[in-house]
C-alpha cells in the first residue's frame, strides 16, 4: 500500500507561470457547486470570508500507483494537503473564516470518499464540469487524458478574491500559509 500522507523527497517545485495573476480583486462568478453533502454552494454570494484550496485530486489507498504522478511539479500532496487543513480548521475558524472548503474537478463520489476516509470538518466542492474554473480562467494541466485544476487557494470576501496562494508548495504547509495570512491581515 503506498502512502498517500507523506510527501516523497525531490518533488519538482512548480514555477508561477502568471496563471493566477488576474485574481486577486475579482468577483467570483454566480456557479452553484455541488458538495459532498449534495447542497448547492454559491461562493459569489456566501457572506464573511471563505478559504477555498483548490487540488488536482486525492489519491486512494488502495488504487494504483500514478505513473509519472510525482514527475508533475505541484501534482502530487492533495491528501497532506487536505489533511493539513482539516487539522488546522478550527484555528481558521478562529481566524475569522466562516466557510473552509476543498474543491476539485475530481468525480464527486471521489471526493466523498475522501471526506469519509480523512474524516474532515467541512465539504469538497465538485467542478468536474469546469464551469468555476473556467469563468475564472483558474489553471490546469492534464495527466492520463484527465483534466485537472492546478494547486492554489483562494481566500474570498462576500464574493471578491482577497488573496491568491499560488503555487503552493510544498502543498501540506499550505494552510499553516493562510493562517499566517490571516494573522498578518485585517479584514
Amino acid at each position: 500500500m503506498k502512502d498517500l500522507y507523506i510527501l516523497p523527497d525531490n518533488l519538482p517545485v512548480p514555477e508561477d507561470d502568471s496563471a493566477c495573476t488576474h485574481l486577486e480583486g475579482s468577483r467570483v462568478p454566480a456557479i452553484a457547486l455541488v458538495t459532498t453533502n449534495n447542497r448547492k454552494v454559491d461562493l459569489s454570494s456566501e457572506s464573511g470570508i471563505t478559504v477555498v484550496y483548490f487540488y488536482p485530486m486525492t489519491g486512494s489507498p488502495d488504487s494504483p500507483p500514478m505513473i509519472g504522478w510525482n514527475e508533475i511539479p505541484g501534482a502530487r500532496g492533495c491528501t497532506p494537503q487536505t489533511c493539513a487543513f482539516r487539522d488546522h480548521y478550527a484555528e481558521l475558524k478562529e481566524l475569522g473564516a466562516i466557510h473552509v472548503f476543498g474543491a476539485s474537478s475530481q468525480p464527486l463520489a471521489e471526493q466523498k470518499a475522501t471526506v469519509e476516509r480523512l474524516h474532515l470538518p467541512f465539504e469538497l466542492l465538485n467542478d468536474s464540469a469546469f464551469e468555476f474554473a473556467n469563468a475564472l480562467r483558474l489553471p490546469t494541466f492534464e495527466y492520463e487524458k484527465l483534466k485537472l485544476i492546478k494547486r492554489l487557494t483562494l481566500i474570498i470576501n462576500h464574493g471578491t478574491i482577497l488573496k491568491v496562494f499560488y503555487p503552493v508548495f510544498p502543498p501540506n504547509e499550505n494552510a499553516a500559509e493562510v493562517i499566517a495570512w490571516f494573522k498578518s491581515n485585517t479584514i
